[in-house]
């Protein structure tokens, strides 16, 4: 902004002494306004052009001075045009520097190739839970609107595997696949599959055609907006009332009740401890949905005698307090 200001202060100098040599030749030399502004034209830009009329002593001691004058501000801004722009290179190569460094240290985190209209919204829910990512976005426009976000982003093509590995795929828990073709999801996906064989990788696709060759690159699961949209609308018509406790639920704004999924991990709870003595219902009034096992199964409303292992997953319905003290308790870790 300091610059911004200094450059405008020396153009508005310059329209000064354009108006000052118009005037000094009206009233030194006697000439027209159109001489007047074509010799103070030709002075200030040093073209070199004939004079209109011969000037006297003082007209060319006038004209010495424009002259000087118009110089010594024309370099002053080239000069404040040149500092902003190798400042701004600067700053930009120290700034993708230091994203690169923090994406260097960045694990167990989720990757979104595609900053689109899904990918933000992606990116938001993961900013609210909160939830280490890295974006991925090759358009300009794209990287431009992720870096003023402040996600960690990475300019370049998701399809490449060179990309794929800057952005920490072989740290990552898992990848989302949102860029704007069908074709190139396929690709990431089959790269990120490659890569790393355990990702969790959740596709976008354009096409309900797709959802079969994503799945078949190794997609763990494909999700079409339009698809998703039709049952929002039939649901809206049918169930409004059970929708409107899904959307409080799942959104991540709520402050009344959420839908949560916690696992166990290692560090938490041992091995096989049972529903009954997590005493989830009881102290922190929570409602268990489900329980999913590491294995695929899942058993709705489980009763309090089951028993949870590493790598099993409640889905919890309650108020975000409790829930995060739940998942801090599983999870091994403290507020």
């Amino acid at each position: 902004m300091r610059h911004r200001t200094a450059l405008l202060t020396a153009l508005l100098a310059l329209l000064a002494l354009n108006a000052v040599g118009v005037a000094g030749y009206m009233v030194i030399s006697g000439m027209s306004f159109i001489d007047a502004l074509w010799m103070t034209v030709i002075t200030l830009t040093t073209v070199g052009y004939r004079e209109v009329h011969d000037l006297d002593t003082a007209g060319r001691l006038f004209t010495i001075g424009l002259l000087v004058g118009g110089l010594g501000i024309v370099f002053y801004s080239a000069t404040l045009v040149a500092r902003d722009v190798i400042e701004g290179e600067i700053q930009h190569t120290l700034g993708r520097r230091r994203v690169q460094r923090q994406i260097a240290h960045v694990a167990d985190h989720y990757i979104v190739c595609g900053f689109g209209r899904m990918g933000r919204i992606v990116c938001k829910e993961l900013s609210a839970k909160p939830a280490d990512f890295v974006v991925v976005e090759h358009g300009a426009e794209g990287v431009r609107s992720a870096e003023e976000a402040q996600y960690l982003c990475i300019a370049g093509d998701a399809t490449e595997d060179s990309v794929l590995l800057e952005a920490g795929i072989k740290r990552a828990r898992g990848l989302v696949a949102a860029l704007s073709t069908d074709s190139d999801n396929v690709y990431v996906v089959l790269t990120a599959r490659e890569l790393n064989s355990d990702l969790l990788i959740v596709a976008r696709a354009e096409d309900e055609r797709s959802e079969r060759k994503l799945l078949h690159a190794g997609a763990s699961r494909v999700v079409s907006p339009y698809v998703i949209g039709g049952h929002r609308m039939a649901h809206s018509l049918l169930r409004p009332a059970v929708l409107d406790v899904i959307d409080l639920a799942t959104h991540y704004q709520s402050i009344e009740l959420q839908i949560e999924e916690v696992a166990l991990a290692r560090g938490g709870f041992a091995e096989g401890v049972t529903l009954r003595e997590l005493a989830i219902a009881e102290s922190a009034n929570i409602i268990v949905v489900a329980l999913k096992r590491a294995n695929g199964e899942m058993l709705f409303n489980p009763p309090l005698d089951a028993r949870m292992h590493v790598g099993d997953r409640l889905v919890l319905i309650g108020q975000p307090s409790s829930l995060r003290e739940i998942e801090q308790r599983l999870q091994g870790t403290s507020a």
